[in-house]
């Protein structure tokens, strides 16, 4: 087994080994405005969710060298963004749109993706995307010697397909997430393994 001292890695070294680790990681597409009311859109495989009352999100959003990406400077500005949930069917736009598009184009136009009205934040949602949570930033943390920003936010608003929908819950063999794993590379959901509570019968497969 090798071993690699933290300290002995430069941020681009240490960036490697953890997004090959901490595998598979769901993607948050999210679309904000700019202040001229540009929409932007950009995918994001560093997040969950951190609370379930009120419901809130955390993501994460690494500087674009000494400067803020698109998307933490428009919520930075205005406190809103929309999380569209990415899919298989999304899956070759989302990617796309992780492209450096200049400050003054926005992807969703360069992409042709349809958008619809949000119902309280004014990014809207992504057409595509059968999931959708409308999002205000609750607080902003900036962390180590790179300055990411660890973005926490309340979702006021949770937008699912009901084809998706199985009573409250979100049938998610229907649903077909797209994960992130190291380097271009993504995964879908494949087998799952349902494991009963404890003292009940063995794990069942699905495929």
């Amino acid at each position: 087994m090798r071993s690699f001292p933290a300290a002995e890695l430069s941020a681009a070294g240490a960036y490697a080994l953890m997004v090959g680790i901490v595998v598979p990681r769901p993607v948050a597409w999210i679309t904000t405005v700019n202040a001229a009311g540009m929409i932007n859109a950009a995918p994001f495989s560093c997040y969950t969710f951190v609370c379930n009352r009120p419901p809130m999100l955390a993501v994460s959003v690494g500087p674009r060298g000494d400067a803020l990406k698109d998307t933490a400077a428009n919520i930075g500005a205005n406190g809103e963004f929309v999380v569209n949930v990415a899919t298989e069917e999304t899956l070759a736009h989302m990617h796309a749109s992780s492209a450096e598009y200049p400050p003054d184009e926005s992807e969703v136009t360069a992409l042709g993706l349809a958008t619809v009205a949000s119902t309280q934040v004014a990014p809207p949602r992504l057409v595509c995307s059968p999931i959708a949570m409308e999002c205000r930033l609750e607080r902003r943390l900036e962390l180590g010697e790179t300055r990411s920003g660890l973005l926490i936010a309340e979702v006021l608003v949770f937008h699912v397909a009901e084809a998706l929908l199985d009573s409250n819950r979100v049938a998610v063999d229907r649903f077909r997430p797209i994960a992130r794993l190291g380097g271009p590379n993504y995964a879908t959901l494949g087998r799952t393994i349902t494991q009963p509570k404890v003292g009940e019968a063995g794990p069942t497969e699905q495929r």
